[in-house]
């Protein structure tokens, strides 16, 4: 399939393909901008996962759910779901006949190669984090597009690198603004740290250790001594000693909640990230820490997110007391946060372009990657 030919059609089709929250967060004002043209027609298909089903029935697109249960967590039960997609997405494929498939999984690579479709595949880990995943997915892709800090192993020829971040996608300045209100709406105060426990069950988990009961006893004391209010966002089922502290919270607010919090725990990177776009301090404590580029830059270069190793908990501790003493951190993060956003793109519009002009914006940035300065954000003013 050729650009001339793409370009040439009225009606250009694409089918995006979902399975986890952040993926459809990160394509969701892309979507929406393909959607209001009458050039474009916007087919997604999703699988169950967590709250990725509520948050795109409350933007109100239209999708498919092809796995509406969930899968297991065993090596068995992930490859047998994958061939069950190929089975439920092929004949869909045949039927909407896409121009353009995007996502982040196998499956739509593995099945646009098979039917000749030109494919992109969307991620922000690298290679060394998914090395399962990407060895069945980067072999099919035609393109592997990503932050320009991540690192794709040897398909380099297939990676078109963009200076930002997936999250930016949707917490991007220029798309959101945090409802100062909202918070009221959970009886929280002023003044509130959140932790986030995952359930540390994806393919790219395997092994991976988290924060633990005690840890949380330990960091909820120090939070509450210094006479802040904690609620924990948890992915599944919460020890009952930490139940009074449950944020039971609508899927859509979560940002807006995370936005104007003082602080953020967790041992999800994805969150992580997201505090970061915000200008909200982390600590986050995984066998992830080190090891995820997007997250090195983070907190190397622009010192937005702390990283710590499983048996460090008095790292972590410590970090936590220094961080929750500091009288001005709102305003430290901030300045850090407005550095960050002045040194990146606007990732929605570009992601546009790339997907109207695909695949000719892919041969314009292999050639000139600098391109991209045109969706620049020059100057970020916004605040929290």
């Amino acid at each position: 399939m050729i650009y001339s030919t793409l370009k040439a059609n009225k009606l250009l089709k694409y089918l995006f393909y979902f399975g986890h929250p952040a993926q459809y967060l990160f394509l969701r004002e892309t979507i929406k901008r393909l959607s209001q043209s009458d050039r474009h027609q916007v087919t997604i298909l999703i699988k169950t996962k967590d709250v990725l089903e509520t948050l795109i029935r409350n933007d109100g697109f239209n999708f498919i759910n092809i796995l509406p249960k969930h899968r297991g967590g065993t090596t068995l039960s992930i490859a047998l779901s994958l061939l069950r997609r190929i089975l439920l997405i092929i004949p869909i494929i045949i039927r909407k006949r896409p121009d353009l498939l995007i996502g982040t999984d196998a499956t739509i690579a593995q099945v646009g190669r098979l039917l000749g479709i030109n494919r992109i595949t969307i991620i922000e880990d690298d290679y060394k984090v998914i090395s399962n995943l990407a060895k069945l997915t980067y072999p099919f892709t035609q393109t592997i597009l990503c932050p320009e800090v991540c690192q794709v192993g040897r398909w380099v020829d297939k990676k078109v690198g963009y200076q930002g971040y997936m999250k930016l996608g949707y917490l991007h300045p220029s798309i959101f603004t945090p409802n100062e209100q909202l918070p009221m709406k959970y009886q929280l105060g002023t003044r509130y740290v959140l932790i986030r426990l995952t359930r540390l069950t994806a393919h790219h988990d395997v092994g991976i250790r988290g924060i633990h009961g005690k840890l949380v006893k330990d960091v909820i004391d120090i939070i509450e001594a210094e006479g802040f209010e904690v609620k924990i966002s948890s992915e599944g089922e919460l020890d009952v000693r930490f139940k009074p502290y449950l944020l039971r919270i609508d899927p859509s607010d979560m940002h807006h909640v995370l936005a104007q919090a003082a602080l953020l725990i967790s041992d999800s990177q994805s969150m992580s990230v997201e505090a970061a776009m915000l200008g909200v301090p982390s600590i986050r404590y995984s066998d992830f820490a080190g090891k995820i580029s997007v997250l090195e830059e983070l907190e190397h270069k622009y010192q937005l997110t702390f990283g710590i190793q499983p048996g460090y908990e008095l790292q972590l501790l410590h970090r936590l007391k220094a961080l929750i003493k500091e009288p001005t951190l709102k305003s430290i993060f901030q300045a850090r946060r407005q550095k960050m956003l002045t040194e990146k793109i606007d990732v929605s519009s570009f992601l546009v372009w790339f997907l109207e002009d695909y695949p000719a914006s892919f041969n314009i940035m292999k050639a000139n990657p600098d391109y991209q300065i045109i969706f620049k954000t020059h100057k970020v003013s916004e605040t929290l």
